[in-house]
């Protein structure tokens, strides 16, 4: 297949987008936290997994629930032995990540769903941190954790996944930044499907992960997305910790042009189905083709149309959703609110006297001054276009009773530049 007809079933994809109905999220559900863990064959690495997350889940109402998913080592009999009170949900055949997952998700009882994958190891304080932020950012979707890899292996996850806004051509467009020192609650673009914990009611209300991906990856990237359209951001909480054994499972079962191949194709279904401005999603769909076609992998992008989903009215723009996920963006906290009327400062504006201040600025790292006067203060990468974006976000956020703009971005970017 050529890369004409690639773009071709691109732009009949894009004229194909339309909206549906908002979804509507459940009430009454109890608070708790529900881990939901697919594992196929897997029995050593839920032995190293388990006894720290049974440890902290005696914290809250809890549940593990396991879903078996066409293992071959006798795990669901070790795991009626060893942990009487953990869920099983059996599964004769393999199933895809997002299979496996949305009948743990269907069987959670409490407020929150934690998904991990069974090739981690958690560190104390894990659950704790990860439910915090649910208390200090409204409306979030999913917070999601710090990876780390055993000593001697390159760090290739961080669980910072950004889409930065220029990227080589060959390269994949999405990945993992290091965290900056003192960040935390940083906007992202996604989740780890692997380490994150959910809203339950938002992630009903959402279907769930998408089963159109198959066998796994790029299913968190798309149901962050579709977060985000609705108001619902994902953050990025550096003090829930662990380590990842990377691919202890799939490497068992797929070679890595394989799984090379799976993300491309899954990425292009991610396009079709969840990018739903036609400016946008023609914009990506032509630069992913240009990728695939200096690797000559097209199999499957004729299918574009049949991938388009229709999706909800956004609350939030698809452009704004990659700007607050270009990693452009840090979050620093600063001083505890006092619970004064809260000030947002933009740009280089001092405090005044009577707020709580918060303040977005362009700079690499947060300014310790800022730090010393701020309950937050948000960093933007100098000269980046999420400049904006962080400003409504922020807004959306801590809903200040008065903005106060430098006048140097007045002249630059309009009066009204933080309303844009």
């Amino acid at each position: 297949m050529s890369a004409n007809i690639a773009l071709a079933a691109g732009l009949l994809a894009s004229l194909l987008k339309r909206t549906t109905k908002p979804p509507l999220l459940r009430s009454g559900i109890p608070p708790g936290i529900s881990v939901v863990i697919p594992s196929r064959s897997g029995r050593e690495l839920l032995a190293r997994l388990l006894p720290q997350v049974v440890t902290q889940m005696q914290s809250w109402p809890s549940e593990i629930i396991i879903v078996d998913n066409g293992t071959e080592d006798n795990t669901v009999a070790w795991l009626a032995a060893q942990y009487p009170s953990v869920v099983v949900e059996i599964n004769s055949k393999p199933l895809s990540f997002a299979r496996a997952v949305n009948r743990g998700i269907a069987r959670a009882r409490f407020s929150h769903v934690c998904l991990l994958n069974n090739d981690m190891v958690i560190e104390p304080n894990f659950f704790a941190a990860l439910l915090a932020a649910f208390q200090q950012v409204p409306d979030l979707f999913c917070a999601t954790a710090q990876i780390f890899f055993p000593e001697g292996v390159r760090r290739e996850e961080t669980g910072k996944a950004v889409m930065p806004f220029h990227c080589p051509p060959h390269d994949f467009p999405l990945r993992c930044d290091l965290p900056i020192d003192g960040e935390d609650l940083t906007y992202v673009l996604y989740g780890s499907g692997g380490c994150s914990l959910y809203d339950t009611a938002k992630l009903h209300a959402l279907g769930g992960f998408h089963e159109l991906f198959q066998p796994a990856y790029v299913e968190d990237l798309d149901v962050g997305f579709r977060g985000w359209r609705l108001g619902w951001p994902s953050v990025f909480v550096a003090g829930a910790r662990l380590c990842h054994l990377h691919r202890a499972t799939t490497s068992r079962y797929f070679s890595q042009r394989e799984l090379d191949r799976v993300l491309e194709i899954n990425y292009l279904r991610f396009l079709a189905s969840a990018v739903t401005d036609p400016d946008t999603f023609r914009r990506l769909w032509r630069q992913a083709i240009q990728r695939l076609e200096l690797r000559g992998w097209f199999a499957h992008a004729w299918r574009a149309p049949l991938w388009v989903r229709p999706q909800p009215p956004s609350v939030i723009g698809d452009e704004e959703i990659f700007a607050l996920g270009s990693g452009d963006i840090a979050v620093f906290p600063g001083q505890a609110p006092t619970g004064k009327p809260r000030a947002l400062l933009v740009g280089d504006c001092l405090p005044v006297p009577g707020y709580d201040h918060i303040s977005v600025t362009f700079a690499s790292q947060a300014p310790q001054e800022l730090l010393q006067s701020c309950v937050e203060v948000v960093t933007v990468r100098p000269g980046s276009p999420a400049f904006h974006a962080a400003i409504r976000q922020t807004i959306r956020k801590w809903r200040p009773a008065v903005v106060y703009t430098e006048k140097a971005l007045q002249a630059e970017y309009g009066a009204d530049c933080v309303l844009r």
